[in-house]
């Protein structure tokens, strides 16, 4: 721009110098005249800056006061910079241009842990600080081995703190067997007295104008009660007899009364109703030879062992764990657990026989189990 504006100053001197070497020189007629080069530059204006930090002069009662526009100074103008242009698109109608300021953040604060502000530590730091702790005084208590050495009367405390870790052992042993004691229900040895009768109906003939006859029929009643001693509350809700059995069969002679109604049977199901007997009533007037068999609702199961397994452990009818622990104690009297691999329990002749392999894992047991036990039998 000022290489422009010393351009022209020099064209205008030049202009100058001619005039007055030939003043009266006229342009011919037919002369053209050649176009400007450059086009003038606009006259620029000076805006109000109304800015907070526009320049001020200081009064000398210590006040300030504004800088009075100077006007357009003389020599070359400068021209005024070109507005920016954004380079954003034209907006549509209807659409506001957006702040230029950054929105304000809304969203609510992060959630502070609960061992309060800047604390880095999670829940699991927390219960594993305090397992350090108790590890930590059980250390304390340890004296080093200097101590020990210049110290004589050291072996005696460490003696007692041998003896004290021995007597936690066993109050925490006591404290879990009285927990399992109390979950287990309490057992009393109680007398089941069982009766068993039987009534015969003789034949009736019809009587005319009277009651219509009957065939000779007999009824068998099964009852039983729970004998209680004579100190017990009378008013306590005594267990009716049913509530002792899982099924109750009653097997009568085939011969006479056939394969489908020989046999009277009752199993427990979950809407049964309690009863203190059972009945069954059957025509005929011969003697019948009936057979009952009364299964017992045992608490908690028991199973009866395969023949071979019970000669080995001695063992008849027991529940699941009375089994499994028997079987260990047989393991552990023989030494059959294996001494590099303790998992492991190697099978003696017998065990083989019985479970079809020479080895098999502790863990594997309870599976290998089920199919030797078998439901209790019935009580005859």
């Amino acid at each position: 721009f000022l290489r422009r504006a010393g351009q022209t100053e020099h064209e205008r001197n030049q202009t100058t110098k001619m005039a007055q070497r030939f003043p009266n020189a006229q342009p011919p007629q037919n002369a053209v005249q050649s176009p400007q080069r450059y086009p003038a530059p606009p006259v620029p204006q000076l805006r109000q800056y109304a800015g907070p930090n526009f320049p001020m002069q200081q009064r000398p009662g210590g006040g300030f006061q504004q800088q009075p526009n100077m006007g357009t100074p003389p020599g070359p103008q400068m021209m005024p910079r070109p507005q920016q242009q954004t380079p954003y698109s034209p907006m549509r109608q209807g659409m506001t241009p957006q702040s230029s300021k950054r929105p304000a953040d809304n969203r609510p604060p992060p959630p502070q842990p609960k061992g309060g502000s800047g604390s880095g530590d999670f829940s699991h730091s927390s219960s594993g600080g305090s397992s350090n702790k108790k590890k930590k005084k059980l250390a304390d208590k340890i004296l080093p081995q200097k101590v020990r050495d210049l110290v004589p009367e050291s072996q005696a405390y460490m003696d007692l703190l041998a003896f004290e870790r021995k007597l936690d052992s066993t109050i925490m042993r006591k404290r879990l067997d009285i927990q399992e004691a109390l979950k287990r229900p309490m057992k009393q040895k109680r007398k089941l007295r069982i009766f068993i009768s039987n009534t015969f109906y003789p034949a009736k003939e019809a009587v005319e104008g009277g009651e219509d006859g009957s065939v000779a029929s007999w009824e068998l009643r099964v009852e039983g009660r729970l004998l209680e001693d004579a100190k017990n509350d009378p008013n306590k809700v005594k267990r009716k007899f049913s509530s002792f059995f899982k099924s109750l069969v009653i097997e009568l002679d085939k011969d006479l009364y056939g394969p489908d109604n020989h046999l009277v049977e009752w199993h427990r199901t979950p809407t049964t109703q309690e009863t203190d007997g059972f009945q069954v009533k059957r025509p005929g007037d011969k003697n019948v030879r009936c057979t009952i068999l009364l299964l017992l609702d045992y608490q908690p199961l028991q199973f009866k062992l395969d023949p071979r397994l019970a000669r080995l452990l001695g063992v008849h009818t027991q529940t699941r764990p009375v089994i499994i622990n028997a079987l260990w104690q047989y393991i552990k009297t023989h030494k059959l657990q294996d001494t590099h691999e303790r998992e492991f329990i190697n099978c003696d002749k017998y065990l083989e026989q019985i479970f079809s392999c020479p080895r098999m894992k502790f863990a594997e047991i309870p599976q290998r189990l089920n199919p030797l036990l078998h439901p209790p039998d019935p009580i005859v």
